[in-house]
């Protein structure tokens, strides 16, 4: 368990890695100046953010829990690190409308994620159980 956490913390920060260089790279093709240690403190919201994802999704290899629970327990797990980690870094500004907006389109981006991973696993199970009538 502790390996599997810390393999899937290793590939959140290798997630959150490329997410900072394909920032880096919009910032440089726009000849932005930016101060090394805002780059550092961004850059580390990228690692926090890809660690939890990847360790969160842990949650949903839980077989003795419903897929409700599961995503029950995720979902508002997810909004309140992004938002304890956004808002801080001024990625999503402290005003009520940013707010609504950054959850409006985290609760949409979170639903395609979701109904995506939803349809390859059903997938999944009609290809197993294919094989297991034959």
């Amino acid at each position: 368990m502790i390996g599997d956490i810390l393999k899937r913390g290793f590939m959140g920060i290798a997630f959150g890695g490329l997410a900072t260089f394909i920032a880096i790279t919009i910032l440089m093709l726009h000849d932005a100046e930016i101060v090394a240690t805002e780059v550092w403190f961004h850059m580390l919201g990228s690692y926090g953010l890809g660690i939890y994802f990847s360790v969160a999704s842990l949650i949903f290899e839980n077989e003795n829990w419903s897929l409700l629970k599961q995503l029950c327990i995720h979902f508002p797990l997810s909004i309140a690190v992004f938002f304890l980690i956004a808002v801080p870094l001024g990625w999503v500004p402290f005003t009520i409308w940013a707010s609504l907006l950054a959850l409006g389109a985290f609760t949409f981006y979170y639903s395609i994620f979701w109904i995506g991973f939803w349809i390859y696993a059903k997938k999944q199970t009609g290809k197993l159980n294919e094989e297991l009538n034959k």
